[in-house]
């Protein structure tokens, strides 16, 4: 596959796992073409063209030539200076590794992080918050998150790849897309009694088995094994958390129990209060769940992976 066909396959399963549906994105998009066609001439020489195709601004090709076949990628959740060294170690050592995949973006990848927020807006309609107050918040939220990214030196991890000529892919909501898909049909095949009933359910996927072993997997950071576990909502994709505000709506909804990558100490205390049971599920081990869906794929065209930087690799397809 070249570089090009593994961002195109990464978008296309991006897309049919997003929270959204089908019907959802292609409202989104349409949106995005108007927005677009609304600016002026010279505005439109500084829009991100690139989001007319797909709505995931975290996932980006950041340095390298699409064209570029590829037989073997190095795959992680972070690529950072040190993983882009050592890419390039390996292969003076003849490992021959054609393309860095990085979950986390970079770039102008991470510093556009806010803009697919939007998608949270529609998970927690259905989580019974009224459209028009996640809107309002998540519009709050955005703002946040920009002025929070916005310092950063965006640019490091992606000038070492180019200076040392290492292909670079960033595939941020798109890998939480389809870990959120997975963990939402997962969840859903079984009624819990109790907060402590899905703890021990969500144990038993391979990533977090792997992530106790090592002390980072789930835990019950809110409520008690005990109590009653009410409407369980997930929480793995949307760039990242809500506002402590919208977790207090989520609460009037009538959310009993959230299960979350990570989860802020602000909102966790906000979340104590209103006695709704958290679980955080250990973040590493979380997005590894969207990448290994992934990159199963990739190996079934043949491409050999070598995992690195947090990803706990899991293998569905043999």
């Amino acid at each position: 596959m070249t570089i090009q066909q593994i961002y195109d396959l990464a978008v296309a399963m991006g897309m049919k796992a997003d929270p959204r549906g089908a019907a959802g994105v292609k409202e989104f998009m349409s949106h995005t073409r108007q927005q677009y066609e609304k600016l002026s001439e010279k505005k439109k020489k500084y829009f991100d063209k690139e989001s007319l195709i797909h709505p995931y601004s975290d996932s980006r090709l950041l340095f390298g030539d699409p064209k570029k076949q590829v037989k073997k990628v190095m795959a992680g959740i972070d690529a950072e200076v040190g993983e882009v060294l050592m890419v390039d170690r390996l292969n003076e050592r003849r490992e021959h590794i054609d393309l860095l995949i990085s979950h986390h973006p970079d770039g102008h990848a991470l510093s556009s992080l806010h803009e697919v927020m939007d998608v949270q807006i529609d998970m927690y309609k259905e989580a019974g918050v009224p459209e028009n107050i996640a809107d309002a918040l998540f519009e709050e939220r955005k703002g946040e998150v920009k002025r929070r990214f916005n310092p950063l030196n965006h640019a490091r991890t992606v000038d070492a790849a180019r200076l040392l000529g290492v292909p670079l892919l960033a595939l941020h909501t798109i890998w939480d897309n389809m870990g959120h898909d997975f963990m939402e049909k997962y969840v859903g095949k079984r009624t819990f009694y109790t907060a402590g009933d899905v703890l021990d359910y969500i144990n038993e996927i391979p990533e977090f088995i792997e992530a106790i072993k090592g002390k980072a997997g789930p835990a019950l950071v809110s409520g008690s094994e005990n109590r009653r576990a009410g409407k369980i909502v997930v929480g793995f994709t949307g760039g990242t958390n809500p506002s402590v505000e919208l977790y207090k709506e989520m609460a009037k909804a009538g959310v009993g129990t959230i299960i979350e990558m990570h989860v802020g100490e602000d909102a966790l205390k906000e979340l104590r209060k209103l006695h709704v049971n958290v679980i955080d599920a250990g973040h590493m081990a979380a997005d590894s769940i969207g990448a290994n869906l992934f990159l199963d794929q990739l190996e079934k065209h043949g491409i050999e992976v070598v995992p690195c930087s947090g990803l706990v690799r899991i293998k569905r397809v043999k």
